[in-house]
Order: structure tokens, then C-alpha cells, then sequence
């Protein structure tokens, strides 16, 4: 729909956003002023960006103790106090996520920008990327899913995120001696490499030597590097594959084609993969999942 393209959301957009389920946000919409969506010519509600951050205030407030009825009744100026104002970890750890979806929604580049080098300032890279990039990444990735994320919009962000991956890559400094070898690369068809360079930060932290393929990578190019450099693992991390792409089918050709390998594989598309796991084969449902059996191997 067009209006989705004028940076607009539907009511599941917002649900998915602020995780307050579409049957609250319409009861909400009856009973206080602080959402006052409008309608297509065929009657389905959409949201303004603006509305897209009230809602995210409002569903942060009312987790953390305040009623609706009591948001309701303040100013905007006073929301936003109330918000700066929690304390908890958790609540200062959404409300930085909250505020990233905000600075993307607004295309504002530069506070995008600033809200990621605080984090990396006081929490350091590793724990930006884990509790603040990743969490952020997978709410908007239910968006970018439905096309209802201007790519504009994802482009920036994911620019962005990724220069601050590369320089963690590049002036980070290994804190341990992995004596193992990983192969990191995205099949053919695979181009989101958040996932991944994240995992190429993780193992040069720990020492591990790591060939670094990057995205859309056939597996004769594999081919040529395990022949030279004989890793023990081969990585891949799948976010958002194309339509034509098939796991199952992708793991059979590895495995006949790369034979003797051992392959990690981890993402979406691992969650539902529900065949037995072959020899060789290595699924991990999520990174937290992949950085347990990173700090595993020695």
C-alpha cells in the first residue's frame, strides 16, 4: 500500500514494534486520546511516525509501573521526563532501542549515530552489539520482512551498525589464544552480514584465525579456500534469505560438495528445521546460542 511507503504503519506494525498486542491498542484508542490513527478509503487504520513513538513511550512507561490512565493525562514533555527517569537496566536498555527505532523512523542519521557510540563508550562494543543492536535488529526485522521499512531506511541503519562492527574488528585486540581456524561466509543469495561480522568480532577477541569471505559466496569459492587453508569450522549466519533459497537443500549440497567439513549454521531459518542434524553439522537458533559455543572451544 502507498501510504506504507510515506512512512506509515498498520496496527501489527506497532504491535510488533512496541509488543503490545493489536487488541489493547484498540481498546487503548477508545478509551484515551493518546493515539488517534486515520484510515485508508477501505477502512484499515495506519499511524504517523509520531504516533509510532508514542506508542513506544507509552508501552515502556506502562511496563515499568505506570497506569494508562495515568499516561494519559500527561503532556508529551512530561512522558518523555517520566521515560529518561526509569532506572532499571532493563528499562534503560529498551528505552535505547526505543530511541534508535525513533532516529530511524526519522531518517535522523547523526542521533542514530550518537545513541550507538554512547552505548559503545560506556557498555564497550561487544555488549552494544548483545543487548542493544541485536534486540533492536530483531524488532525491526519483522518490518523488513513485510516491506513495511522503506529500504531507505534500512540501508542507513545497517551502514551505520556495520562501520561500527568493522572498527571493533580492526582495533580490537585478542584477549585469549583460540587455536582454532573459522571460515566465515553467506551463501549464494545471503547479503545481511550483521550477523556475521559480529561472530568475525567475536573470535578475533579470542585469538581465533578467521578467513572472512563476506556475502553471496558460491561454494567453489569455499571449495578454493578450505583446499588452501584447511579450517576447522566453517560459519554461516542466515538472517533473511531469498525466497528460493532452501536450508535443507543448502546443507546436502555442503555436504557433498565440502565433504569432511564441519559446518555452524545459525538464524532464522535454523529455528525451523525441524530433520535430524547430520554429522557435521552444527545448528545454533540464535548468536547468543553461537557466542556460547565460541567461549567453549579452546
Amino acid at each position: 500500500m502507498y501510504f506504507i511507503r510515506m512512512n506509515f504503519f498498520t496496527i501489527r506494525d506497532l504491535e510488533n514494534l512496541s509488543g503490545i498486542k493489536a487488541h489493547t491498542i484498540r481498546i487503548w484508542e477508545q478509551r484515551y486520546s493518546f493515539l488517534k490513527p486515520k484510515r485508508t478509503e477501505t477502512n484499515i487504520r495506519y499511524y504517523s511516525g509520531e504516533e509510532l513513538k508514542t506508542i513506544l513511550n507509552v508501552s515502556l512507561l506502562n511496563k515499568y509501573g505506570f497506569k494508562i490512565s495515568q499516561i494519559d493525562k500527561m503532556p508529551p514533555e512530561e512522558i518523555g521526563k517520566k521515560v529518561l527517569s526509569l532506572n532499571s537496566v532493563e528499562a534503560q536498555q529498551e528505552r535505547v532501542i526505543n530511541s534508535l527505532i525513533q532516529a530511524m523512523v526519522d531518517l535522523d542519521v547523526e542521533n542514530f549515530e550518537t545513541i550507538l557510540n554512547s552505548c559503545i563508550s560506556s557498555r564497550h562494543i561487544e555488549k552494544t552489539i548483545t543487548h542493544v543492536v541485536f534486540p533492536f535488529l530483531e524488532r525491526i526485522g519483522i518490518l523488513w520482512q513485510t516491506g513495511n521499512i522503506n529500504p531507505a531506511q534500512e540501508h542507513i541503519v545497517t551502514n551505520i551498525i556495520r562501520q561500527k562492527l568493522i572498527n571493533g574488528i580492526e582495533t580490537t585486540r585478542a584477549v585469549l589464544n583460540l587455536n582454532k581456524t573459522f571460515l566465515l561466509f553467506l551463501p549464494e543469495g545471503e547479503h545481511h552480514e550483521l550477523g556475521l561480522l559480529y561472530v568475525y568480532y567475536l573470535l578475533k577477541t579470542r585469538g581465533a584465525k578467521v578467513f572472512y569471505l563476506g556475502a553471496d559466496v558460491p561454494l567453489k569459492d569455499l571449495q578454493f579456500v578450505i583446499k588452501l587453508k584447511k579450517p576447522h569450522y566453517l560459519y554461516t549466519h542466515l538472517t533473511i534469505s531469498s525466497a528460493k533459497f532452501n536450508l535443507d537443500k543448502f546443507i546436502k549440497s555442503v555436504q557433498s560438495q565440502l565433504p569432511g567439513n564441519t559446518l555452524v549454521i545459525s538464524g532464522q531459518p535454523v529455528k525451523n528445521y525441524l530433520r535430524p542434524v547430520p554429522p557435521g553439522l552444527i545448528l545454533k537458533h540464535s548468536l547468543p546460542e553461537v557466542v556460547e559455543f565460541i567461549f567453549k572451544e579452546k
